[in-house]
């Protein structure tokens, strides 16, 4: 993944917290295949082209954060998954943790706001079907993690 492949359709709007998170997905993923330390990678995201368009704050928090709590992360995850973790590809691995993180840390967030959001990552930067798969995974999550607001959700529709 390099900083280009973000930038592919430089004509669609995107919002700043949809660009973070696209910085971040591509952080996540430089963490998970070569191990670099949250703060080389931030510094090395930030010279990145657009990156002036991102909500810095919100990014700088995906990354180190996510870092931070990835093995709590991954316990949150592991139930969900229908394979180990480490049979994940890396892009939908940080795409999940990711948004694991954003659906415990940022309740402020709507639940499907936060799968929305890791959906659109990985339908741009994922596998074929990539985006079915997060979409299930976080799904799920919800259900446990945000339990609350999903019934409160149904209420209002009924």
């Amino acid at each position: 993944m390099n900083t280009k492949s973000i930038l592919a359709n430089p004509n669609k709007s995107r919002s700043a917290r949809h660009r973070s998170r696209e910085f971040a997905l591509q952080a996540m993923y430089q963490w998970l295949v070569n191990k670099d330390t949250p703060e080389a990678i931030i510094e090395h995201i930030r010279q990145a082209h657009g990156f002036d368009k991102a909500d810095y704050a919100h990014f700088v928090a995906l990354v180190s954060e996510t870092i931070h709590q990835s093995p709590a992360l991954w316990e949150v995850m592991r139930p969900f998954l229908d394979r180990p973790i480490a049979d994940l590809s890396p892009v939908e691995h940080a795409i999940l943790l990711i948004g694991t993180y954003e659906m415990q840390s940022h309740i402020e967030i709507p639940y499907r706001v936060v799968i929305n959001e890791a959906v659109e990552l990985a339908k741009s930067f994922g596998g074929v079907d990539g985006h079915k798969f997060v979409n299930g995974v976080l799904d799920r999550i919800a259900a446990h993690v945000r339990q609350t607001e999903q019934e409160a959700g149904d209420t209002q529709k009924g």
